[in-house]
């Protein structure tokens, strides 16, 4: 009984002093600084990847809409 009501003492505790010792006024952030050679690279790779993505696509369509030799077994 008394380790049952030290358990739930314990989580009352964490639980209640989570939120206060997550939050942090004190400190001040200042925002990273910019490198400009990644401003230069900014939108080559999401053409690239869009690009990719295309290309799967088309791939995907013909190998679906190709016509097979073999016919497709059915059920009696």
């Amino acid at each position: 009984m008394i380790a049952k009501t030290f358990t739930t003492a314990a989580a009352v505790i964490a639980l209640t002093a989570t939120p206060v010792l997550a939050q942090e006024s004190s400190i001040d952030r200042l925002p990273a600084s910019v490198d400009a050679q990644g401003e230069q690279l900014e939108g080559q790779n999401g053409i690239f990847i869009a690009l990719l993505a295309a290309a799967a696509i088309i791939a995907g369509i013909i190998i679906a809409a190709s016509d097979d030799e073999e016919p497709l077994p059915t059920s009696p």
